[in-house]
């Protein structure tokens, strides 16, 4: 007898946010449970419950305990897969909903953003080779001392892939409320268009500077165990956007995305004493302070001065400039800040293989009188920062230089 195949499919609050889209979450579950599939269901808390859950908390304490927080907050995924297993064994179809502890996903001990360690999919596999759909509680997990944790923003997405993983699944689908990724955020560029297929480290890069399609963690999940994530819409049947490895048709592509992060802070420590110690000094201060860093850019001025700058989320900003007001003495520089800016970037493996993508860009933003504050890259991604007033104009101007209003087959450059 012929193996079944796996497919894991994850759904957002948005697509279990009440009594019908819990019903249609289900017949999704058993209409792939009926076309050959063993099925593993992983959801999230529905709607806002999260935030309610939260704003309870807040109320009774300022500042909870990030242990109890992770109790308290597990609790709104439980009750999603409960409601949903009570559906598909509504419908005729066995089910059984699962918490993170039930199926030992083991994490380590970082409460609201802990990291996962290990499953025991042989837990899931029973029940599925008993003819079970399995719900699994996303975003959860246990630590080795059995308390639970949860896995931070994006964690239902980062369960999913990562139970996909483990069960050496088929696929890994992710419904959510809109129908795949596209070239850029719609809300601001109306004429954006939905991609067939995105490489892991395209969309790796659009979800580290604002595209807000799936988390960065799961994304690392699919690429380390060769996982292929379909993203698609929960209200329909149409095919979304495959996340896979690079394949060669994608080096044609000049351009595969656009993104605007506005959420950011710039940091600039100028005349920094140019000797080897001071760039370490710093940053391990930030980091004690437990600030994230984006991109960092050092000019050498002299033999004696180099300037400094990074950006910081805005969430991170206050303990950043805390931590450089504290630190500017030791390493002899004066410190300016920024919360007026905006990141515009754009991603494609393409820029491998094609030159004259950066002269494009700048000409393109140069021609809309839009100034550039500074430039960072990598191999297959070109950020600059400008002010946050011309952000979206910035987006939309490259938008339309690199034609992401159009499907790549119609694209002028592609060939």
């Amino acid at each position: 007898m012929a193996k079944k195949k796996i497919t894991v499919q994850k759904f957002g609050g948005t697509s279990v946010a009440n009594a019908e889209k819990i019903k249609n979450a289900a017949m999704k579950a058993i209409a792939a449970a009926k076309g050959g599939n063993q099925v593993v269901v992983v959801a999230s808390a529905r709607g806002k419950q999260t935030d309610h859950l939260i704003a309870d908390a807040l109320e009774v304490n300022p500042n909870p305990p990030k242990r109890e927080m992770d109790q308290l907050l597990s609790t709104g995924e439980q009750q999603t897969v409960s409601l949903l297993a009570m559906a598909i064994e509504g419908m005729g179809h066995k089910a059984i909903s699962m918490t993170g502890g039930q199926i030992r996903m083991i994490t380590d001990s970082v409460h609201t953003k802990a990291r996962i360690k290990s499953i025991d999919a042989s837990r899931i596999k029973k029940h599925l080779d008993k003819g079970r759909i399995v719900i699994v509680a996303g975003f959860q997990g246990i630590d080795e001392n059995e308390n639970i944790t949860t896995l931070g923003r994006g964690g239902s997405d980062t369960s999913a892939v990562a139970l996909a993983a483990a069960l050496k699944a088929d696929t890994c689908e992710i419904y959510t409320d809109v129908d795949g990724v596209y070239t850029t955020d719609p809300r601001i560029f109306s004429d954006a268009v939905k991609m067939d297929m995105i490489s892991y480290d395209e969309i790796l890069e659009m979800a580290s500077l604002g595209a807000g399609v799936m988390h960065g963690r799961s994304i690392e999940f699919g690429k380390k165990y060769n996982v292929v994530i379909h993203v698609r819409s929960s209200m329909s049947d149409k095919i979304g956007t495959l996340i896979t490895h690079e394949v060669p048709q994608m080096e044609g592509i000049l351009v595969s995305g656009a993104t605007i992060e506005k959420n950011l802070a710039k940091i600039s420590l100028v005349g920094v004493d140019n000797k080897p110690g001071n760039a370490a000094k710093i940053f391990a201060h930030l980091a004690q302070a437990k600030v994230s860093v984006n991109d960092i850019i050092q000019t050498e001025v002299s033999t004696e001065k180099a300037n400094i700058s990074f950006t910081v989320g805005k969430g991170d900003f206050a303990d950043a400039q805390k931590a450089v007001e504290e630190i500017k003495k030791k390493v002899n520089c004066e410190a300016f800040y920024r919360q007026d800016i905006a990141e515009i970037s754009i991603i494609g493996v393409g820029m491998r293989t094609h030159c004259g993508v950066a002269n494009m860009m700048f000409s393109t933003l140069a021609k809309e009188k839009i100034n550039i504050d500074s430039i960072t890259t990598s191999e297959i991604r070109i950020s600059c920062l400008v002010d946050k007033e011309q952000g979206d104009k910035a987006l939309i101007s490259l938008c339309k230089a690199f034609e992401l209003d159009k499907p790549v087959s119609k694209r002028s450059y592609v060939k």
